[in-house]
């Protein structure tokens, strides 16, 4: 992750000092005490420096990468606003011929907020579950699958579950199984980069039961994608998550469908691979042969990982009713109800709708980070109605 672009991270940390020393510390402070002042952001230099050496997205042991983000989130961000508010200040003061920068108090006080934030996300946030109640109506399903339950849950990356940290799996687990679902579906992002992650997790997820069984998709992180390894290794390793998902009893779709049925009436569930940018996210889904043995008049409903292949290909083909989608983890922070994903104009959460299709989008379960603020970690219940 940090070697992907550790300019950035390097940045961060230096220019909100290099602006405090120019501005205050050199005037003020003599040079011992300047040093002094110095000696965080250094050390979080050679720690990105360290970082930049990992070859994979995340090390093998991650706590060393949360170490590193919660220092950053608690020394160099509340540095880098107080510079950000400073300069305004500077330019109001400039504009309006004031001497007094007002952006340096404001700076002082956004400091114990984001402290704040990033320690209750980190320790109390991430802990958090909630159940998300939902009703879904369309005229395609049939009457017999009317008050269907689903469980929808994504983005589990269990690798950033330790020993110590289990009970919060086993919480969201036991909450799943509480529910008595006709069907659970999992929406991909199983783990963190590698199926070593699942492992020590295996008896829980074991635990997983619904009438009709579990249906699961893969996400991006599902591919061994963001392992520092040649294509031959990073095959074998998706080989190997795919093998552990398949003992866990679960149904993986990849690019291909199923019939459930009830009675005389059946619906498709279908599971399209993966389908992201083909950039940052694996671009795998095939929507011809996911649906290759369906008919216009069978209500669908399809699991994709990556909501933005709803538009790309999912909406475009129209037999899909119901898409199910996790992956933008609602970007694990909301303040007030508002998350900073709203501005991209994308479907990062809940309900969205184009004609006869619909979209829901789970903001997930855990992060390949340990942190939420406000995007509390959900299971979604979704009771199908017939119109």
């Amino acid at each position: 992750m940090i070697a992907r672009a550790p300019y950035l991270f390097l940045l961060l940390i230096l220019i909100p000092d290099v602006y405090l020393d120019l501005h205050y510390w050199c005037h003020k402070l003599p040079v011992g005490r300047r040093v002094v002042r110095w000696i965080p952001s250094i050390l979080l230099v050679a720690y990105t420096l360290m970082l930049t050496y990992e070859a994979n997205f995340i090390p093998d042991n991650p706590t060393i990468l949360y170490i590193y983000l919660l220092l950053l989130g608690l020394i160099a961000v509340p540095k880098a606003m107080y510079m950000v508010l400073s300069v305004l200040g500077l330019s109001v003061c400039k504009l309006f011929h004031r001497k007094k920068n007002y952006g340096n108090l404001l700076g002082l006080l956004i400091v114990p907020v984001i402290w704040y934030i990033v320690l209750y996300g980190s320790f109390v946030g991430f802990k958090k579950l909630e159940v998300n109640h939902q009703t879904y109506t369309s005229e395609a399903l049939p009457k017999a699958f009317n008050g269907y339950k689903i469980v929808l849950f994504s983005d589990a990356h269990v690798g950033s579950y330790t020993v110590k940290d289990q009970w919060i799996l086993q919480k969201a687990i036991d909450s799943i199984n509480s529910q008595k679902a006709d069907i659970i579906v999992f929406a991909g992002d199983l783990q963190n980069i590698q199926p070593q992650d699942l492992y020590p997790h295996m008896d829980i997820l074991n635990k997983l039961k619904a009438k009709d069984g579990v249906f699961s998709v893969l996400g991006n992180h599902d591919y061994a994608y963001y392992l520092g390894c040649d294509d031959a290794m990073k095959t074998a390793n998706c080989r190997e998550t795919v093998s552990l998902e398949r003992q866990l009893g679960w149904t993986l779709l990849r690019n291909e469908s199923q019939s459930i049925e009830r009675g005389k009436e059946h619906i498709i569930i279908a599971g399209m691979e993966n389908d992201g940018d083909g950039k940052k996210f694996p671009q795998k889904g095939d929507i011809n042969k996911t649906l290759k043995n369906t008919t216009d008049k069978e209500f669908v409903m399809m699991l994709e990982h990556d909501p933005s292949a709803w538009r790309r290909k999912i909406i475009p083909d129209g037999r899909s009713q119901l898409t199910l989608s996790g992956h933008t983890h609602k970007m694990q922070f909301s303040i007030f109800g508002w998350c900073p994903m709203s501005l991209t104009g994308k479907e990062y959460s809940g309900w969205y709708r184009e004609g006869g299709q619909a979209l829901f989008v789970t903001a997930g379960l855990g992060g390949l980070i340990p942190f939420r603020f406000g995007a509390i970690g959900e299971i979604v219940v979704i009771t199908l109605k017939a119109q």
